[in-house]
Formats: structure tokens, C-alpha cells, sequence
């Protein structure tokens, strides 16, 4: 047995991991932190001072220090993981000037981006000028801007969470090209930053000098420093090996480095990717990002509220669960597994739309959640399971557009996030997808996406195709139940497809009446 190990961690929208993997992709030790820092001053708002995601992080580590038996020394390098597009502006002393913007921050910024005569010519003929408008609203730095000129006028770097935690660790402002996701001047075809020509820069008041370095993933970013070392027991002078995004991490950590299968994530957003080595939009103008591995890319379907929904629902209606489950001993998931279960395969024909998210850009940004199909046969148990259904309705809509895209068959779906854990939505997944669906030896595919990236980048493993066939492998498979796909075949086809084209009228009148989501401009 090798005495290399790796350290990933993970920081994800609910907590951060501390992992620790040897080079057989067994998870060796883990310490986990959940975030209870995020503040919302205005609904719809999300954020979080960035010093509470490092002492997090470093909370995390020392927990993990205090409890493992494996040595420091044999730690051979360190990759962080992270959230994506959450934004920190920093001052020229490297200090936060403002919370950071989480991802499911749902402000918009008021402003209509003002382009050389030449880019609205060209991006009026190909159709782009709202996609253009949209990119423009979304963006978190305009936002800052427009609303907060002073701290944007302060502003010395602007980074992701990633690029913000790779800095605290090792003193140097550098990211990876795989983490970068959000409304920032950068070529996903080319993954770099935009040429300075490109419509990006007059979309935003960001300047080059503001962004990191880019590095590729599975490459050095840098040491960790005496002051990173001293906050999270991490030794220094480690190695730091540039990692991806979470949603890429997970991707390759389930092993999905090919386009026929499909990399399920249940996690707080829920997401459908494949990988490939060509650059292909899923959905027209809405880039495909750099995949963990170079050269790749992820063609991403997301549900913005994925198994965030999950956890909704317990808050609302889960009291029940969760207390029985204290005083069973056992696992509250186990007892939501039961709930589903005693709901037949279609919910006694209640449907749900997972679009919990306002402002969404596909289907549309008026989009709002439904239920429908309710009947005095309803109790909260359809409900939950309405809700695992829904998402993977949602979902196999996402795998049918990159297959029409792509012209490239998915043949079988490997799921996983938190919500893997689930045998009751394995199954399901299984039988609205009318595929195997494969669930990786843990769950922590994330983390271990990011202990690839390491084991590649110190030259532990001597290629990713290596590194993938050694440490990712399946679990357990669950298989399409033929009685109950032929059910969710008629439910998706005759309902769930139709819903969003006859409910959309009715969204644009509920957003007019009440202002919520915010009206496009």
C-alpha cells in the first residue's frame, strides 16, 4: 500500500470537506463543517463575508488533523474545490471590501450594456443582443457598481471563491482555467480570459489587472504559505495543484470522461453533464465549460434549485422524520426513502416543475415552480416524491437537448451529490431515464474529482485516463423497472413537456401583477 495521500477539499454551498484519498480513490479520513455564515439583508440576496468561508475551511482541516491517523508528511499536495460563481472583490491590501455574492444571489443590475457600433451590427444578425442584455444584468460586478460605486471604485482584484481561497492558502493571486463559471470576461472556447477585443469587457467595469492568473487544472498554482499553513494546519511549502469547479470536479471523480455516459449531480443545484472535446453549446449562446480535464469540456443542463429542494421540503414538512429518526437511531434520508416508497411511481398523478429559481435564463426568466394534478389523495408523501420525479423530468429534458446536440446517444447515467445517497431517487432516476443508473463507490465524488487533479498534476498517476481507471469505480447500479418506466414515459411526454408552454402566459401575468421575479427590462 502506497503512503501517498491526498488532500481535497471541498467547498460546497452547505458545508466544507476536508478529504484526505489515497491513490486508489478510497476516501482514507474526512472532517466537515457545514456553513452557517450566509445572510440575506434583502430577499432574494445570498452572501457571505469571505473570512467566514476561510475560517470554515480551516475549521474543517484542523478537525480533520485532530481525528486522522495519517501523517502530515505523507500529504503530498493539496487541491481546493469550490462552490462556482461566487464573487469577492478585494482591496490592494487583499482584503474583503464587501460580503461575497453567492451563487443563488438573485439580484439584477439595471443596466443596459453599451457595445462599439460593430457588436451590435454583428450581434443583432446572429441573434445574441438579449442573450448580450442578460449576460450584462446578471452580472454580480454591475451590479457593485452600479449600486455600491465607492467599494467598486476600491476594487483592486475580483475573484471566485476560488480564486479567493487559492490566495489565503498560498499568498498569490492565481486560479484555475477549470473554475472559472460566471459573469466575467472569459473564452470558454479558449479557456482563457477574453481577448481584449471581445463584448465581455464593454459589458463590464472589470479590468484585466482585477482578474488571477490562470493556470490549467492539474498544474502548480503556487506553496502553501507560513500564514496559510498557521490558519489551517495544512504544512507549508505543500504543494497547491490548481483544481476545477465542483460540478467539473464531480464529473470526472464519477469517471464520466466520455459522452455516452451521462454525470448526474444531486446536489444543491442539480445538474446533467457530459464530457467531450468538442466545444458544443447545449443551449444556444450559453457556453459549455472547461471540463477538470484539459483540453474538454462539460455540457451542462442545470436546475438551479435541485436538491436544495430536497431540504426545503424537510424544513416545511420533515419534523416528523427527523425527530423519529433521533429516537430510532438511524439516518433521517432512511425514513425519507420510506416516505417515497409509500407513494406509487407517479405520484398518483401529481407533477412538478423544479424551476424554484427566478430569473432563470432556460426555460425563461419568468419562470416559476408548479404543482399540479392535486386531488384529496394527496398527502406530503406524494409531495416529496413529486419533488425527485420532477427533478428528474427536468433533467432528462437536459439529456434529450445535449443528445440532439451532440448527436451523441447517452447510454447510461451515473448520479452522483448528496442526493445519490437515496436508493428511492436512484431508482426513480433509473425509470424516468429508461436507464441504468449507476451510483460511484461515494459520493464524494467532488473531493475525489479534485484528488485526481493532484495525483495527475504531482505525477503520482502518469495521465488522467490512468488516474480515472484507478481511482473511480461503480457502486451499486439500479436498473429501469419496465412496469414503471412505460408510467413516466406517458407522465413526460403528455404532461411534464407540455407544462412549461401552457403554465408560461400565466408566469408572465403572475411576474406583471407582482413584480416577483423582476421584470427583464
Amino acid at each position: 500500500m502506497s503512503n501517498d495521500y491526498l488532500l481535497a477539499i471541498d467547498c460546497g454551498t452547505q458545508s466544507v470537506r476536508a478529504l484526505i484519498f489515497d491513490l486508489h480513490g478510497h476516501l482514507v479520513d474526512k472532517a466537515q463543517v457545514d456553513i452557517t455564515s450566509y445572510q440575506s439583508p434583502q430577499p432574494g440576496w445570498v452572501e457571505n463575508d469571505p473570512e467566514q468561508f476561510w475560517a470554515t475551511l480551516c475549521h474543517a482541516c484542523q478537525r480533520l488533523w485532530a481525528n486522522t491517523q495519517v501523517s502530515k508528511s505523507s500529504i503530498r499536495g493539496v487541491v481546493i474545490t469550490t462552490q462556482r460563481a461566487t464573487t469577492i472583490n478585494l482591496d490592494s491590501d487583499g482584503r474583503p471590501l464587501r460580503p461575497a455574492i453567492v451563487w443563488l444571489d438573485q439580484r439584477r443590475a439595471d443596466t443596459q450594456p453599451k457595445l462599439a457600433w460593430w457588436w451590435e451590427v454583428a450581434l443583432r444578425a446572429i441573434g445574441m443582443r438579449d442573450t448580450i442584455r442578460y449576460f450584462a444584468r446578471e452580472a454580480e460586478a454591475n451590479w457593485i457598481a452600479q449600486h455600491q460605486p465607492a467599494i467598486w471604485a476600491r476594487t483592486d482584484k475580483y475573484l471566485l471563491l476560488s480564486g479567493y481561497l487559492n490566495y489565503r492558502l498560498t499568498g498569490r493571486f492565481a486560479d484555475s482555467v477549470a473554475s472559472q463559471v460566471g459573469y466575467i470576461p472569459f473564452d470558454y472556447r479558449r479557456g482563457r480570459w477574453a481577448a481584449s477585443w471581445d463584448w465581455k469587457w464593454q459589458c463590464l467595469p472589470i479590468k484585466r489587472d482585477m482578474l488571477p492568473e490562470l493556470v490549467p487544472a492539474g498544474t502548480q498554482l503556487g506553496l502553501v504559505s507560513a500564514d496559510g499553513a498557521r490558519d489551517s494546519g495544512i504544512p507549508q511549502g505543500l504543494p497547491v495543484i490548481a483544481g476545477a469547479a465542483d460540478k467539473a470536479c464531480e464529473v470526472i471523480g464519477a469517471g464520466c470522461v466520455s459522452p455516452e455516459i451521462g454525470c448526474l449531480s444531486y446536489g444543491t443545484a442539480a445538474t446533467i453533464n457530459t464530457t467531450t472535446l468538442r466545444y458544443l453549446e447545449a443551449i444556444r449562446f450559453i457556453p459549455p465549460y472547461q471540463a477538470a480535464v484539459p483540453g474538454h469540456y462539460n455540457t451542462e443542463i442545470q436546475i438551479t434549485r435541485g436538491f436544495w429542494m430536497v431540504n426545503w421540503f424537510r424544513e416545511q414538512f420533515g419534523l416528523y422524520e427527523e425527530q423519529e429518526a433521533r429516537s430510532r437511531g438511524v439516518t433521517p434520508e432512511s425514513l425519507f426513502d420510506e416516505l417515497v416508497n409509500a407513494v406509487p411511481p407517479g405520484a398518483m398523478g401529481l407533477m412538478l416543475q423544479p424551476f424554484w429559481n427566478p430569473g432563470i435564463k432556460v426555460p425563461g426568466p419568468e419562470a416559476k415552480g408548479a404543482v399540479i394534478g392535486f386531488g384529496e389523495v394527496h398527502t406530503r408523501a406524494h409531495l416529496y416524491r413529486a419533488i425527485l420525479e420532477g427533478l428528474a423530468y427536468a433533467l432528462r429534458e437536459g439529456r434529450e437537448r445535449i443528445e440532439r446536440r451532440s448527436g451523441t446517444r447517452i447510454e447510461r447515467v451515473r448520479v452522483s451529490g448528496g442526493g445519490s445517497q437515496s436508493d428511492a431517487a436512484m431508482q426513480i432516476t433509473a425509470n424516468i431515464f429508461n436507464l441504468p443508473a449507476e451510483r460511484p463507490h461515494l459520493f464524494e465524488t467532488s473531493g475525489l474529482g479534485a484528488a485526481i487533479l493532484g495525483a495527475v498534476g504531482l505525477g503520482l498517476h502518469p495521465d488522467f485516463a490512468t488516474a480515472v481507471r484507478e481511482m473511480t469505480r461503480v457502486g451499486q447500479v439500479f436498473h429501469p423497472e419496465p412496469q414503471h418506466v412505460r408510467t413516466y414515459e406517458q407522465l413526460y411526454r403528455k404532461v411534464y413537456c407540455r407544462m412549461y408552454r401552457r403554465l408560461q402566459p400565466l408566469y408572465r401575468e403572475i411576474r406583471d401583477i407582482t413584480g416577483y421575479p423582476g421584470a427583464e427590462e
